[in-house]
């Protein structure tokens, strides 16, 4: 045992690298032969021998290093590795004042942000400044309990807004996994009250998938008596069936007429940033229908680099309402037929009525489904097939509308 009087005299000889001097239970003096003296405790893990530093003296006192060769024992024992708990206990130590919910959701934030499309990273802030901030945002992220966060949460459901306070908890539940990663806090909440929140069943776009209902419909779509651009657009939509936002940006450039086919650039696709920089385009046959119908559209919009410019301007497209509007004077409100509902009323008949296989149809519809070893098809596949079924369907559209018996074509 070692004695203070003998930690102030103890010296190295300039021939020698360090000398030691032990206490007890692993715990010795380091002193070089420049003077300095230092703490350290024995460890050993995995059958190697360690050290674990508790400063220099005299500014760590002899009763002070046992003190704290005592706690690392008392953490030892308690299958906590007190070399690691140092580290993590310096890392916590770097950002004292970045444990709050705000500082540590803006730091989550900025480090997703570059990997969110802009609808998702704005959706994601709103969450977090409107329904998290102003009742969490101040609290540190390791003293808020699962109750303080199910009452914030109810907030949002208590005006009526179920699908969003389910969003709100995700948002706060990935939040709460990167500060149990960086250190701020131990466990994740919002795992607890999961099943606290009253159910929400997403609306799904309403769709026509009756043959005669949807026959009904073609027929008013092809008596539309509003604007050319419009009109085509419209007659469009049901043929080929791709998202509202993909059909009302599409530019002349990204058809080829003669080869029937319309490639969309990965950039307009719903997809990820990644898929939208680095995806391949996403083909689209183009059925006689369509072809004709874009043929006549071309001496109209042609100059223009948009196919369905708005009427304001030739340089933006016509606006998310103008087809949904166009629908309502037709009798076909939102509640009845969207725009987007054509996917559903495709993706409906061609297998129901048509007998198409759902991986061609889901090609189509550019849904990145997998296969049985979970591996992502690559949507360029199934083109033959997609071509064969593109015309199949525009066939049957006419067929529909023109009143004709509904019959099961056969699937070549």
């Amino acid at each position: 045992m070692l004695t203070d009087a003998q930690c102030r005299n103890a010296t190295c000889s300039p021939d020698k690298k360090r000398a030691r001097f032990f206490d007890a239970a692993g715990l010795y003096l380091e002193v070089s032969p420049a003077g300095s003296k230092r703490w350290f405790w024995k460890t050993y893990a995995d059958g190697k021998e360690g050290r674990m530093a508790f400063g220099s003296y005299p500014d760590v006192t002899l009763t002070a290093a046992r003190k704290a060769r005592d706690a690392a024992k008392l953490q030892k024992a308690d299958g906590i590795n007190p070399v690691q708990a140092r580290k993590v206990e310096k890392l916590r130590s770097t950002t004292p004042d970045a444990d709050t919910f705000k500082v540590t959701a803006l730091e989550w934030y900025a480090l997703k942000r570059d990997s969110w499309s802009n609808h998702y990273a704005i959706r994601e802030k709103r969450n977090l400044e409107k329904d998290l901030f102003p009742f969490l945002g101040a609290r540190r992220i390791g003293d808020i309990e699962a109750i303080e966060l199910l009452a914030t949460v109810r907030r949002v459901e208590e005006r009526g807004a179920l699908d969003v306070a389910h969003r709100v908890l995700t948002t706060a539940g990935q939040v709460w996994r990167y500060a149990v990663a960086t250190g701020r806090c131990q466990r994740d909440v919002s795992a607890d009250i999961r099943g606290a929140l009253k159910p929400h069943h997403g609306k799904h776009f309403t769709a026509i998938t009756d043959p005669v209902k949807l026959g009904e419909l073609i027929r008013a779509i092809r008596g539309y008596q509003g604007g050319p651009i419009v009109r085509a657009a419209l007659q469009l939509a049901p043929i080929l069936f791709q998202r509202p936002g993909e059909l009302r940006a599409a530019e002349w450039a990204e058809f080829d007429l003669d080869a029937a086919m319309w490639t969309i650039p990965a950039v307009r696709m719903k997809r990820s940033v990644d898929g939208k920089r680095n995806g391949d385009p996403h083909q689209v046959p183009l059925p006689t229908q369509a072809v004709e119908i874009l043929r006549k559209l071309h001496p109209i919009t042609g100059h223009s680099a948009l196919c369905f410019y708005g009427e304001r301007s030739h340089d933006r497209p016509i606006s998310d309402n103008t087809l949904r509007a166009a629908l309502g004077t037709l009798g076909y409100g939102p509640d009845v037929q969207s725009v987007h509902g054509f996917r559903a009323t495709a993706r409906t008949l061609l297998a129901e009525e048509l007998g198409i296989d759902p991986l061609v149809i889901e090609a189509q519809l550019a849904h990145a489904v997998k296969d049985a070893n979970g591996r992502a098809y690559n949507r360029t596949q199934y083109i033959k097939h997609r071509a064969t079924m593109m015309q199949q369907w525009a066939d049957y559209l006419d067929k529909l509308a023109a009143g004709g018996d509904v019959i099961k074509f056969k699937v070549a």
